[in-house]
């Protein structure tokens, strides 16, 4: 099987995705500059590649740590019940933290995840998201740093996947109907 042969269309090219990770790290590290005490929160397992690329362009120090959330299984569709599967290891209270998230749709996941971080006493809190989807938003989101908006289209691709595929190809790319209906 040659995974790009499932690919309809590339969306977003590597160059693109490059470009773009560069200027949102630039925008995040003037942001913070002077902070000393930044987490960066990677929602797994979509957001890891983009974290890596953001976390290395960051020319200001922060730490890094992870949660696991599940609200798709294998399905295209937010079930639009949130699970924690893993949380955090370290504590975030008096902490700025930054939310490193693969994609925004519905918004139930990240507003889920924000009124649950906010109840552990952050010094603040903020949202890095690659991709919005903000014609599929349900619950109202406040994004501070957004890479791409992107039409309502199957997204795979540079972390993000379906039924565990996909993520390591270089680009986001539209998968082909025919492999998920």
């Amino acid at each position: 099987m040659i995974l790009e042969d499932h690919v309809d269309h590339v969306l977003i090219d590597q160059d693109r995705l490059r470009a773009r990770v560069a200027e949102l790290a630039a925008e995040v590290s003037c942001d913070y500059t002077g902070v000393e005490d930044l987490l960066l929160v990677c929602v797994l397992k979509g957001a890891f590649m983009f974290l890596s690329d953001l976390s290395r362009q960051l020319t200001v120090p922060h730490a890094i740590d992870f949660m696991a959330i599940s609200s798709y299984g294998t399905s295209t569709e937010s079930s639009g019940i949130v699970r924690i599967l893993m949380d955090l290891e370290t504590s975030i209270l008096d902490r700025h933290i930054l939310i490193v998230e693969d994609i925004i749709d519905s918004g139930r996941t990240l507003g889920y995840i924000t009124r649950n971080l906010s109840t552990r006493g952050p010094a603040s809190l903020r949202i890095c998201t690659l991709l919005d989807k903000k014609e599929r938003r349900v619950i109202p989101i406040s994004v501070d740093y957004v890479g791409f908006e992107i039409p309502d289209e199957f997204v795979i691709g540079y972390g993000l996947d379906f039924a565990e595929l996909y993520r390591n190809l270089p680009f986001i790319g539209v998968l082909k109907p025919e492999f998920y209906e």
